[in-house]
Formats: C-alpha cells, sequence, structure tokens
C-alpha cells in the first residue's frame, strides 16, 4: 500500500473513531482565565447543564489569556475564552475561530477592574501615567486595549506610557518591589495590594465602557464548529441556562461558590469579587465595538466581518 493511501486511511479511521456514538457524551476542553467572567461555564459544569446535554466539558486553566486562540488551533482546547480584543488579533493574524457563545460583559456598576498606583508612584489620573510603568495581564488584551482607550478618552497618548506583561498574581509584588509604577488589576488582586499597604486605587476606568459588550468570548475553530454544530449549539443552550440561573437572587451564595471553586479564592476574597453579569449571545453590533475601538489604535489594519465571526446554529443543528 503506498504511504499516502495509509496516512489517508490512518486519518480516516481517527476521524471516525473521534466522533460520538449515541449515548455518548461528547468531550470539550474549554479554557479559562482567573476572572469572574467565565461564571457561566463553572455554573453550566457545577450544577449539571452540560451532563443533562451529554457534554463532558473539562475546564482548563490558562494563566495566560493571550495563548487561548493558540490552544485553540493547537486542538489542546476546543473552545476557549479568549477576551474580544485577543481573539480580533488571532483572527486578523490568520486564524480561522468563531464565537460559539459570550461569557462576561461589561458594566457601569462594576468595581471589580482598577488601575491600582504603587505607594509613593503618584499615579492618581491619566496624566500621571506619563513616563509611568503600568503593568498589564496581557499585552494586547482585555485590560491593556481598554486602558489604551481610556487614556486617549482623557487626552493621553499612551505609546508616552511604557506597558509590561505582568499576570495577576505577580501584582502585588511587582507593586510593593518598585518595579512598577502601577498595574492594571481585578478583584481579588486589588484588594490584596490595597490591603497590603503597596499601592491604592486611583482609577476605576473601566466604568468609561458601556454596558452590556463582551468581556470574555467563547470561541472554537470553525472547522470543528462545522463538524460539531449540534455540540457547539447545545453548549451555548447549557451556558444560557446558566445565565438564567445566575439572574434568580436565590441561587447568589451557590453561584459565589461555584466561582470560588475554580478561581481558587477563599471566602474572605470571594466577599470582594463582584460576579460578571453573562451575555451569552454575542452580536455584530457588539463585536463590531471592539473593531472599532481596536481600529482607533491602530491595531487592526483591516476592516473584519464580524458577521462571518459569529456561529448561528439552526435549531436542528447536528453532528456530522
Amino acid at each position: 500500500m503506498k504511504r499516502r493511501t495509509i496516512l489517508q486511511t490512518i486519518a480516516a479511521l481517527s476521524a471516525t473513531a473521534s466522533l460520538p456514538s449515541f449515548g455518548q457524551a461528547r468531550k470539550i476542553a474549554f479554557g479559562y482565565t482567573a476572572v469572574t467572567d467565565f461564571a457561566s461555564v463553572f455554573v453550566a459544569a457545577e450544577e449539571g447543564f452540560f451532563t443533562k446535554r451529554q457534554l463532558d466539558v473539562d475546564l482548563k486553566f490558562i494563566p495566560n489569556g493571550s495563548t487561548i486562540p493558540a490552544a485553540v488551533q493547537s486542538d489542546s482546547l476546543q473552545i476557549g475564552g479568549p477576551t474580544p480584543s485577543v481573539f480580533l488579533q488571532s483572527v486578523e493574524g490568520g486564524l480561522d475561530h468563531v464565537v460559539v457563545a459570550g461569557g462576561g460583559v461589561t458594566s457601569k456598576a462594576s468595581t471589580n477592574v482598577a488601575l491600582v498606583g504603587r505607594a509613593g508612584s503618584g499615579v492618581r489620573s491619566a496624566q500621571d501615567c506619563v513616563g509611568k510603568k503600568i503593568g498589564v495581564p496581557g499585552l494586547g488584551g482585555f485590560l491593556h486595549m481598554t486602558l489604551r482607550a481610556w487614556l486617549k478618552q482623557q487626552g493621553v497618548d499612551q505609546r508616552k506610557v511604557i506597558f509590561v506583561e505582568a499576570s495577576f498574581p505577580q501584582h502585588n509584588d511587582l507593586i510593593r518591589g518598585g518595579s512598577l509604577d502601577a498595574v492594571v488589576s481585578v478583584e481579588p488582586f486589588v484588594s490584596r495590594i490595597v490591603d497590603s499597604g503597596a499601592g491604592y486605587v486611583a482609577s476605576y476606568y473601566g466604568t468609561f465602557l458601556p454596558d452590556g459588550n463582551p468581556t470574555v468570548l467563547y470561541v472554537a475553530k470553525r472547522t470543528w464548529v462545522d463538524r460539531n454544530q449540534g455540540t457547539a449549539r447545545t453548549f451555548r443552550e447549557a451556558v444560557q441556562e446558566a445565565a438564567v440561573f445566575m439572574q434568580d437572587p436565590r441561587n447568589a451564595d451557590k453561584l459565589r461558590a461555584h466561582v470560588g471553586k475554580y478561581l481558587k479564592l477563599p471566602p474572605d476574597a470571594l466577599d470582594k469579587v463582584r460576579i460578571s453579569p453573562a451575555g451569552t449571545v454575542v452580536t455584530e453590533k457588539q463585536l463590531g465595538y471592539w473593531v472599532d475601538l481596536m481600529a482607533d489604535q491602530g491595531v487592526l489594519r483591516s476592516r473584519l466581518n464580524v458577521g462571518a465571526l459569529l456561529f448561528k446554529p439552526s435549531p436542528g443543528a447536528r453532528d456530522v
């Protein structure tokens, strides 16, 4: 048998073996980062919303959200949760990924995100950031892009600010040691810095964002979605059921417990965290907002067709 024929046969057998048989749970490796914007997935996993749809979802913690598109592309993850800015940059860079569902959304009532100044740094306003070293959890990520947008809104040239990539757990040590003048961080890391005396909240700058825009997107390879339309549809239905669960005040304690489990937060830290509201269906208008924000900063070089980036399942969508 020729080598090409052998390889084709192996590929065909592997593909057939990967298809779920009737009644078999469909496996999904899902990647998340250390933020409450993934609460709908946590709830769906803990409340059995995935299981009852015959979905076997393995939640994997990813320290740096900027690496999620690569993990999805390599099949280490079937679905992952990058921020909109990371997703759009990966698509412009050539990755053919689509949005299956949405995670958390922006809220003007949220105080989870803050610009935290180092004690003695003098960082109190956007103007004070000029010439300063500011840590962000991922270059090109949500917090980096939105801080740059806020600086511009406040009349500050973001090119005069030095951005350094630093993960959330590093923020307190880097602030205390003087390596950074400020960080853009989230709860409970903000409270840990403030409580330690190493820094202070300079601004809850994220309140300038409009309500209801996605902060993380649940994305997959287009080829995977094309083969697994039923799985993708039921995954979305599960997180939609989770979003309804999250809105019921009677479930508040359970919701916090589920978030605390996956973010590994002790009760005292969990009490300081505001859980992001869920927005499971992402619209062209919402995704277009991030395209405009990034284009305004010169991050995107082309105008993306946002409609083509959204998974639109039919009610009877099935795996093939």
